[in-house]
Order: C-alpha cells, then structure tokens, then sequence
C-alpha cells in the first residue's frame, strides 16, 4: 500500500525548519507592528473575477498560474495566487476607508498559489508576509514601506540584497508612453502570445526573461522619458527620504513587476544568491486598484516578501538564526507514583512560562533520558520512589552532567532561576 505524499511543487514545513519560518515571519512583521500596521485574514480563496480585474488578464498569474475552479452552486472561485486584491476587498468591504484614519495600514501571512513550474525557490504554494497601505497619495508612505521590509532583513542579519526601485507614472503619463512602447513593440519580431501582450500591457513585455526577447528590447522607449512633472516629483522625493534614512537602492528603468495594479513607485528586493529566482520580494504604488475592483477611489502602496524565498537567501549567506530551544525543561518519571507527581510539576512549569516536556509513554530511565537530551532541555528533573520518598528530585544539568537534589516545594522556583542565569 502506497503512503500519499504533498503534491507536485508544494512542501511540508516540519520541525525542526519549521522554527526558521516562524523566526522569518517574526522578523518581517515585528517593524509593521511597531508602526501602527494592523493584522487582516482573509480566505484562501476568491471570486475568480477579483484577481481577473485586480491582478490583470494580461499578466501569467491570471492566465496560466491560477488555480480557478467551479464550486458545486456553479461559483467560480479561485485560490489567491497573492495578497493585495483579498486585503484591498477585505478593507472595502469592512468600510475601514471611512472609520476617517488613512491610511488603512495593513498587514498579512499566509499561503498563496500559482500553478509553476516547480524548481528551487518557485514553488506552486508558497508563504508570504505581506503589507498595505490604503488611502493615501504620500511618497513618505512609499519610502516607509521600503525602509521597513530593509530593516526586517538587516534583523534578520542579510546583508547581499538589493532594493531595485522605479516609477511607471500614472494615469495621465503612462497612456503616452504606452502608446509609443506599442508602436515599437509592433514591429519587433515576436510570438503570437507576447503579440497579444503588446495589446493588453506592453508593459509585461519588458519583463520577459527571455534573451532573444530582451535582445530585440534594446533601444525601446524608456519609461523615464515620458514621466510628467509630477511623477517626476513623486518618485524624487522617495528616492531622497530613502537616502536620508540611509537605505541604499539603484534605479532600474526596466523594472515592471508581474502584475497590472502597479502605478508610479514600484520595487523589488533581489538576492544574487538564488541563481535566476533572485526576487525576495517586492511590491509599489496602486492608486488604481479600488476602482478597478468596484470602489472608491483610494491611492496605496503595499508589498509582499516570501516567506521560503528569505529562507533561501539566509542559508545562501550562511546566517543560522538563534531559535530558542522548544523545550527548557524535560521531565522523567520512575514508576507510577513519580508520574502523577512530575507531571503536575510540569503543568506548573508550563503555568509559569517555562518550556517543559515529558517522557511520554513509560519508557525506563535509557530511552527517557534519550528523549530528554533529543529535545534540546537545558535541565532534566527526575524522580523515582526513594526521591520522593524523602520530598525531593533530581535536578540534572543535561549539558554538564551535574545533578543536585532539591526539595519539591522549590522545584519551579529553582528551575527559573537556573534557567535565568
């Protein structure tokens, strides 16, 4: 009989690597809590239609990547292949927008899925902490949002990634040049599919990895050219409050992103030690978002980083975070009468905050104390009838072999100032 395994391009986290992923997503929301960002859930799943006009029909997410699918009652739903559309309707829907505090200031976790090509650091599920901002036109909001996902790595202790940072205009700009991307888009030699591209957003075109394709894109208009004085402006003085806070970027004109929201500011954090996955990260200004999907006009900035792709670039750069041990304490019973006693001793442990575990199952002293040095314990207490005989246990000091008596009493009381020291 065959064992069922996870599915092509999907992973489980398991200890004791799960604990890395926590530590990760710790570090990326510790600096949003810490600037008035709220926690938002939302479900795993969405109207189809959401993601089509949000995320845009042109772009591979929405066109080959999503996992769409028709419920019994004849709804189509889709999986949410990422966070911003969910957060955006979450916040519409809860009328935040009119509770009369804007920005909305947002933040998320969770999986999120695309149907890829499953290789190293692109998986077809995938986690992420994510950020938003909703309701205001303010580049100090961009440049908040991307000194914070910094300082979240810089915590982490990563050092070899780049912010990558551009601005795609607006709405009174961008058609302009729009217009004349298509115009030398036309006339490139390129397949049907990226031909249907050039209609939609030729902008996506840009961001074809493909070298024959990138080969024919030197000499194309360059957005920059075409900027109005106001995005001009905009994108400055993000540029300036990011240099006066010391965070380093380079411009890169060619910078689009995967998804058709985006409007003026937009970035990436990439790691040049994930080969060609090198994004982390990365997010911009959607001020055409809330319209696109029914609501009022509501300018925002937002962004996501991956949860196993800032896994990756830690292990690139071979930084081990400092996870606490899961267990301080592990206590091992000798016989029937020990085994009540330790383990309301435990439950006490566990009242006052302290990480305790125990032998499980009435395994003899060997396969106990095993137990109790797998799990990382500091400290053993152990008990048998003679121990408790005379009101005492074994207090034993797992790295150094050391072991004292205490009386019962003062067991907790020890144990924490042990475990202080």
């Amino acid at each position: 009989m065959s064992t069922f395994q996870a599915p092509k391009g999907t992973y489980d986290l398991i200890p004791p690597r799960s604990a890395k992923f926590l530590a990760v997503r710790e570090a990326i929301s510790a600096p949003l809590k810490n600037s008035g960002y709220g926690y938002i859930e939302t479900p795993g799943f969405e109207n189809v239609e959401l993601f089509a006009r949000g995320v845009g029909e042109s772009t591979d997410i929405v066109s080959k990547e999503m996992y769409a699918f028709e419920t019994k009652g004849g709804t189509k739903l889709a999986l949410r292949p990422e966070g911003t559309a969910s957060v955006l309707r979450a916040a519409l829907e809860a009328n935040l927008h009119k509770a009369g505090n804007l920005p909305v200031k947002l933040w998320y976790s969770g999986s999120y899925y695309r149907y890829e090509r499953p290789q190293a650091g692109r998986y077809r599920h995938f986690s992420q902490v994510g950020a938003e901002a909703i309701g205001a036109e303010d580049p100090a909001l961009d440049a908040e949002l991307i000194i914070l996902a910094d300082q979240a790595y810089r915590t982490l202790g990563l050092r070899e990634f780049r912010i990558l940072l551009n601005s795609l205009g607006d709405k009174e700009c961008r058609p302009v040049y729009r217009d004349a991307l298509q115009e030398f888009l036309r006339e490139l030699d390129l397949d049907e599919d990226t031909r249907r591209r050039i209609e939609i957003n030729p902008l996506r075109v840009l961001d074809d990895k493909r070298a024959d394709v990138q080969k024919q894109l030197v000499g194309a208009p360059m957005l920059r050219d075409y900027l109005c004085d106001a995005c001009k402006a905009y994108h400055e003085e993000v540029r300036e409050l990011l240099t006066a806070a010391g965070v380093a970027f380079e411009d890169d004109e060619k910078l689009v992103r995967g998804l058709d929201y985006y409007t003026r500011t937009t970035f990436e954090f990439v790691h040049d030690g994930l080969g060609s996955q090198s994004a982390v990260g990365g997010g911009g200004r959607y001020d055409g978002l809330s319209e696109m999907i029914g609501g009022p006009e509501l300018p925002s900035v937002g962004w996501a980083l991956g949860v196993d792709r800032t896994v990756l670039a830690l292990e690139a750069e071979g930084i081990e975070l400092e996870l606490p041990a899961s267990t301080s304490v592990f206590a091992v019973p000798l016989g029937e009468e020990a085994r009540r006693v330790l383990f309301g001793v435990v439950t006490e442990l566990r009242r006052e905050g302290i990480a305790t575990d125990f032998a499980f199952g009435g395994r003899g002293l060997k396969g106990a104390m095993k137990s109790a040095n797998r799990s990382g314990a500091r400290y053993a207490i152990v008990a048998g009838e003679r121990d408790l005989a005379e009101g005492v246990v074994q207090i034993k000091n797992m790295e150094s072999g050391e072991q004292s008596a205490v009386a019962l009493g003062l067991v907790v009381e020890e144990l924490r100032r042990r475990l202080a020291s």
